[in-house]
């Protein structure tokens, strides 16, 4: 037989584990002890809520698993209950609460033992100092008593065989290959191999990704799990620094993916293989499974509904009793009173001593004695309704409390249900997986070759590259965009440099017109000027003013209109058609480049002057 115990804490994961129904074929939980629920992940959450009030225990469980040689014959009940009290002496865990619970899987039976580490009395974790060579000894003297052989390393003498490790393990239920048959695979492709490209090239055919990581070179299968190279090659001549020497001339450390990126670009490769593997995957055991499930899920079901159920008939019934006490009571104390009232009645006198009972005052002393009397049963009456109402209200307090635990342990039950039907799913997909990586090998001692697309077509998948060449596809890509950023903005300075160039010449070409043009309209101020001196033809002033009496109005002073005339406006400058082009041609720019150039239009007052124009050209016509 071989035990194997830890101390640990995952009290609920545990149970979860050891309540899967999936990895084994019959589950039992035997016995249960030391704790109010009745199910394991009840039980296992009083053991954890007594450690963290008391201690600060963080590891308050012991586990125990006890797996007989079926060479040897099955254990009895009785044998395994008398090696756990066997453990619990060797252990200190004597009277310790306790689970145990039994597992068929693929036809062996084995036992788990749990114990809760903490003594609730004494406040404190019992402390497991050489626990495992307590085991040991335990063992010895077990197998002994009951005849039995234990395997290597159970002698005094050890075992020099070195043991595989949990991630080992777990390595190996992912891939379905074991530690020596990898091993064996990898040291053949190295005896075999003359070249770090052909090895490396060989590797790859074997599902494997030459990596660096805290190691120089680090293998990373298909199945994302990653190991040392040195460790294994199975070959002690080869030391890691040959296996340096021999990859470093065609792969330095720092041309290879590190460990993350060789699991991203097998993870693609793996996702669609298994994709393609799952889609013709036969549905009938997970049909069955989910069946099973469906079928322990509707007992649970059923068995809160009816707890439901009885909670209210329970509520009911409390209710029915209680009212009716009340009843008895007020029904009771009412019939005392129309008792002592028809005794007082008939014991009432009559007549002459009726006379002299109220004459003596007898009479009013009675009435007074039965009063106070009356008074006093009123007010027992009165404290022991209190008390049977405040008693009936504790009975419903605990009734309402029992039901809320009880429905806390439905929950919980639930949840549990839960729980395992998630470890039973996820078991059996890793089930699932593993057959599926085992057939995919077809019958070979390695792993499917990854086919990874990383070269052109013609040429050998090469993932120790796939790092640089994706660098060198981002640095490219970067570079673009920077090109490409960089033309824009030059192209966006030269319109803006286009536009200035394109308003200066306008306001070049407004300048010179406007110039021009008060040029001519200085000249013209001057010939006015010289015909108001002269007069017409040679007239003298009194011919002048002689004119203005047969007309009778005062001829206009020239000077002041020449102040008062409005300014030309730009569309009536002889340049004014090629302004117009140059403005629209400028607009267009504008409009193309983006800028925020406006267009020149005339002002309101601008408009307002050539109205004014009008009027005037009016008068000089008339003048």
């Amino acid at each position: 037989m071989i035990p194997k115990a830890s101390q640990r804490a995952g009290g609920q994961d545990l149970a979860t584990h050891l309540l899967n129904a999936h990895d084994n074929e019959y589950v039992e939980l035997a016995e249960l002890r030391g704790a109010v629920a009745d199910d394991l992940h009840g039980a296992f959450a009083e053991w954890e809520a007594i450690a963290h009030s008391l201690t600060k225990c963080r590891n308050y469980l012991y586990s125990l698993s006890v797996n007989p040689d079926l060479g040897q014959g099955q254990l009895s009940r009785d044998q395994y209950r008398d090696y756990a009290a066997r453990v619990e002496e060797a252990l200190g865990l004597t009277a310790q609460p306790r689970a145990l619970v039994f597992h068929i899987k693929e036809g062996r039976e084995h036992c788990h033992i749990v114990w809760s580490r903490i003594d609730a009395q004494a406040g404190k974790a019992i402390h497991q100092p050489f626990d495992h060579d307590k085991l040991m000894m335990v063992t010895r003297e077990f197998a002994r008593d009951h005849g039995l052989t234990l395997p290597a390393g159970y002698e005094r003498s050890g075992d020099d065989r070195k043991k595989n490790s949990l991630y080992e393990a777990q390595q190996e239920r992912n891939s379905g290959l074991t530690k020596e048959e990898r091993m064996a695979a990898i040291t053949a492709a190295w005896k075999r191999s003359d070249t770090p490209r052909a090895f490396v090239r060989a590797l790859e055919e074997m599902g494997y990704v030459l990596a660096t990581g805290n190691r120089p070179y680090v293998l990373v299968d298909l199945y994302g799990n990653m190991n040392a190279l040195p460790k294994l090659i199975d070959d002690r001549s080869i030391r890691t620094k040959d296996i340096r020497a021999f990859l470093e001339r065609d792969f330095p450390p720092e041309t290879l993916p590190s460990v993350e990126e060789a699991k991203a670009l097998v993870a693609s490769h793996r996702q669609a293989r298994e994709d393609f593997v799952k889609s013709g995957r036969d549905a009938k055991k997970l049909d069955l499974l989910k069946a099973a499930q469906a079928a322990r899920r509707e007992k649970v079901e059923a068995a809160q509904g009816t707890m439901k159920a009885r909670h209210r008939h329970e509520v009911d019934a409390l209710s029915q009793e209680q009212l009716a006490a009340r009843r008895q009571l007020r029904t009771r104390y009412l019939e005392e009173a129309r008792r002592l009232k028809e005794a007082r009645a008939a014991a009432k006198p009559t007549g002459l001593a009726a006379f002299l009972g109220r004459v003596t005052g007898v009479s009013f002393v009675i009435h007074k004695l039965h009063k106070h009397r009356d008074a006093q049963r009123y007010t027992a009456f009165q404290m022991e309704k209190t008390a049977l109402a405040e008693k009936q209200a504790e009975a419903r307090r605990v009734l309402e409390h029992r039901h809320t635990l009880q429905a806390i342990d439905a929950a919980r039950a639930v949840r549990a249900l839960a729980q395992i039907e998630a470890r039973e799913l996820k078991s059996y997909e890793v089930a699932q997986r593993k057959q599926e990586r085992i057939q995919q090998r077809q019958g070979h001692g390695h792993m499917p070759a990854l086919n990874l697309t990383l070269k052109p077509k013609g040429r050998s998948a090469m993932p120790h590259k796939a790092k640089d060449r994706y660098r060198a596809r981002d640095r490219q890509r970067d570079h673009d965009q920077h090109d490409d950023r960089r033309q824009d903005q030059e192209n966006s300075a030269g319109d803006h440099q286009q536009a200035a160039d394109d308003r200066r010449a306008l306001r070049k070409v407004f300048g010179e017109a406007v110039d021009k043009r008060a040029e001519q309209v200085e000249a013209g101020k001057s010939g006015k000027g010289e015909s108001a001196r002269g007069g017409r033809g040679g007239d003298s002033g009194e011919g002048a003013a002689r004119r203005r009496n047969r007309t009778g109005r005062r001829a206009p002073d020239i000077e002041v209109e020449a102040k008062q005339a409005p300014e030309p406006h730009w569309t009536e400058l002889p340049l004014a058609d090629k302004f117009q082009n140059a403005a629209r041609d400028s607009n267009h720019a504008a409009s193309a480049s983006g800028s925020d150039t406006r267009r020149l239009r005339p002002s309101r007052a601008t408009r307002d002057r050539g109205n004014d124009r009008d009027g005037d050209k009016d008068f000089e016509r008339e003048r």
